[in-house]
């Protein structure tokens, strides 16, 4: 029977044609690694590689073997998802994954509205920076995933693999604590100009990567100092409040503080980035009450 180690031994040996080097890649001594090779050998009936030249070369027969490997072991990636697949295609479960900020903020009233005039099921959350919430999709862990987007930061869901609907607005705002008299305890661009704390996100952060992308460049030409780094918008507005820099904010997320004073804006309106609020999918079937799920969102999708 054929074990499907051998197809990873195999790709690692016919890479580089070097006993010693693929069986470090698999981690193993090169006696054990040859005895596996020469195992799949046995098991084809065929000599893959020719050992009398240094490297070792693939033999007609390897050459064949090697397309079929790489083919083997992408069906087998894709086991896991299609197995998924299939079991919730009657499934009531829906699957999505959001970012924290959207978490706590915009999805809980969406979800509500939604329900106002569609039969939801079972939601199973995760909420997660961007990154890994882009991990879950490709991998076909959640069904779904709802975070922030701006057509200046695409990301690996935005490819045509992937369908979207912007289901929602925001913006991103320059914020600070107030001085005494209500003035920005910092600001960027203020005049003379002063060395300005940043509050930044994390690289794994989609906000991150939109602040970077949008507004970076032009934040680079200033005297400012990064002070803090988190890969949450939440910690980043505690920061915020306690005085300790400026922090791009989603509104959805501070506009209480705005509204009370706690926080004021901390740049010119042309520092402020729109953002869309995007839901997305995999083209491919999700099972009939995420299609119903799916239909109800889409019909609401701003334009």
């Amino acid at each position: 029977m054929l074990n499907f180690d051998w197809l990873e031994d195999f790709r690692a040996l016919a890479a580089t044609g070097n006993f010693s080097r693929a069986a470090e890649e698999r981690h193993m001594t090169q006696p054990a690694f040859s005895r596996r090779v020469r195992a799949l050998e046995e098991w084809l009936g065929a000599d893959l590689f020719d050992r009398s030249t240094q490297p070792a070369k693939l033999t007609s027969a390897g050459e064949w073997f090697r397309a079929v490997a790489d083919d083997l072991v992408v069906r087998v990636t894709r086991l896991p998802g299609e197995a998924r697949g299939v079991a919730e295609a009657n499934s009531a479960t829906l699957r999505i994954a959001s970012t924290h900020a959207l978490s706590f903020t915009f999805l809980p009233r969406w979800l509500r509205g939604l329900e106002s005039r569609t039969t939801l099921g079972p939601v199973e959350l995760v909420s997660d920076v961007l990154q890994r919430c882009e991990a879950l999709m490709v991998q076909s862990k959640v069904q779904f995933v709802l975070s922030h987007s701006h057509p200046g930061a695409s990301g690996p869901l935005d490819e045509e693999t992937y369908l979207s609907a912007q289901v929602g607005q925001d913006r991103l705002i320059a914020v600070s604590s107030p001085d005494a008299q209500g003035q920005p305890r910092h600001r960027i661009g203020s005049w003379p100009a002063q060395e300005v704390p940043v509050l930044q996100y994390a690289a794994e952060s989609g906000l991150g990567r939109i602040v970077r992308a949008v507004v970076g460049r032009r934040l680079e030409a200033l005297p400012v100092r990064v002070a803090f780094t988190a890969h949450l918008a939440s910690v980043l507005r505690t920061m915020a409040l306690d005085g300790r820099g400026v922090a791009w904010l989603p509104q959805t997320l501070v506009e209480e503080d705005l509204a009370a004073g706690r926080l004021v804006p901390a740049a010119a309106e042309d520092w402020s980035i729109s953002l869309g609020i995007r839901l997305y999918r995999s083209r491919s079937s999700a099972g009939s009450a995420a299609e119903v799920f799916w239909r109800s969102a889409a019909s609401d999708a701003l334009t």
